[in-house]
C-alpha cells in the first residue's frame, strides 16, 4: 500500500506492507492534514523515521471491539503504556515509553491504512464533514491552553503567528470574550481571522501571550510584550531554535507554559456546533501519491493547511 515515509534521505512515497498492529484498530485513511511538526520532522526533529502524519480522519476496518468497525474516527496521537508511575498519576501523554503517531516510535497516518489503540479513538459526528474533522487534533492542541491558563473576559491576549496552529489558537481564545490580538507579518493570513480577533499588536502589554511562530524572534517578542507576572504559552516545536535571553523573564516574573496535546471531545463539539470553522485555512487537497510535493507546498508560507487524500 502507498505511504509517505520519512527516511534518511528525506520523505518519499513507498509501497509498504499492510499494518499489523496486534490488538489495535486498523483504520483506512479518508483525509490527513500536514502540520508544522511534519515539516520539522523532515528537518531532523525527534530523529524520526517512518510513516509521517498524525492529523487524520478515517474509517475503522477492523478492531478488537466490533462496535468500532465501520465508524468514522479521529484519534489521539499519544500511545502510553498505561502502567508506569506517570500513567497511573494521570499524565499518560507524558508516559516515558509512549509512542506517538507519526512522530516517535510509531508509523503515522499518511498511508492507506494504519493502526491505533481503540482507546485513542473518537467517533466523528455525522454533521462534521471530513474536511472539518481532520482539524480535531490541532484544534484540541489549541484548547489545551484553556486547560492550563485561566483566561478572563477582561484579559488582553496576543497570539504571535497566524499560521496553521495560530489561527486555531486565536479562534479558541476569542471564545472566552477576552480581547484577542493576532500578530503576523503575512497580511493574507491575518485576513483569514474571524472579525472578533483584532489584527496587529496592541499598544499595552498583554496578560497572556501565545507564541505560535516557532522562532526565537517570535518568542522574544511575545515575552517582551507580556506584562509583569503575565503568562507566555509556547505552542510550537522546532528542530533548530537559537538561544533566547531569559533574564528579562526572571525580572518580569513571567510564567512560561509549555503546551502540547489537548482534549478531543471539546474540539469535536466546537466543530459540530460551528463555533469554530477551520475550512478557510485549507489551501489545497492533494493525492497521497503526491505527498512529497504536498510537503513542499505546506512549507511555503503562502499556504496554510494542505490536506492529503488516498
Amino acid at each position: 500500500m502507498n505511504a509517505l515515509v520519512l527516511g534518511p534521505d528525506g520523505p518519499a512515497l513507498r509501497d509498504i506492507p499492510q499494518p499489523s498492529g496486534e490488538g489495535e484498530a486498523q483504520i483506512r485513511l479518508r483525509l490527513g492534514g500536514i502540520c508544522a511538526t511534519d515539516l520539522e520532522l523532515c528537518k531532523g526533529y525527534m530523529g524520526f523515521q517512518g510513516v509521517l502524519g498524525h492529523e487524520f480522519v478515517g474509517v475503522v476496518e477492523a478492531a478488537p471491539a466490533p462496535e468500532w468497525v465501520g465508524q468514522r474516527v479521529v484519534g489521539e496521537i499519544n500511545c502510553p503504556c498505561g502502567t508506569c508511575d506517570t500513567c497511573r498519576a494521570g499524565r499518560p501523554t507524558h508516559c516515558p515509553t509512549r509512542t506517538v503517531l507519526g512522530i516517535s516510535g510509531r508509523d503515522g497516518a499518511f498511508s492507506e491504512r494504519f493502526t491505533l489503540p481503540v482507546g485513542n479513538l473518537h467517533r466523528v459526528p455525522e454533521e462534521v464533514p471530513d474536511e472539518v474533522a481532520v482539524f480535531v487534533e490541532p484544534l484540541a492542541a489549541a484548547l489545551r491552553i484553556l486547560e492550563q491558563v485561566q483566561v478572563q473576559p477582561t484579559d488582553l491576549v496576543v497570539v504571535f503567528g497566524a499560521g496553521r496552529l495560530g489561527q486555531l489558537c486565536a479562534r479558541v481564545l476569542a471564545l472566552t470574550k477576552a480581547r484577542v490580538h493576532a500578530v503576523d507579518r503575512n497580511r493574507d493570513r491575518l485576513a483569514l481571522l474571524p472579525p472578533e480577533v483584532i489584527r496587529g499588536r496592541p499598544e499595552e502589554r498583554a496578560d497572556l501571550t501565545v507564541d505560535c511562530t516557532g522562532s526565537p524572534e517570535g518568542l522574544s517578542l511575545a515575552a517582551s510584550l507580556t506584562r509583569p507576572r503575565g503568562t507566555v504559552v509556547l505552542k510550537t516545536t522546532a528542530h533548530d531554535i537559537a538561544p533566547v535571553p531569559t533574564a528579562p523573564w526572571v525580572i518580569e516574573e513571567l510564567t512560561v507554559v509549555g503546551s502540547r496535546c489537548g482534549p478531543f471531545e471539546p474540539a469535536l463539539r466546537l466543530l459540530a456546533s460551528g463555533a469554530v470553522d477551520p475550512r478557510p485555512l485549507i489551501s489545497a487537497c492533494r493525492p497521497l501519491g503526491e505527498g512529497v510535493d504536498a510537503l513542499e507546498m505546506a512549507a511555503n508560507p503562502a499556504h496554510l493547511k494542505v490536506l492529503l487524500e488516498p
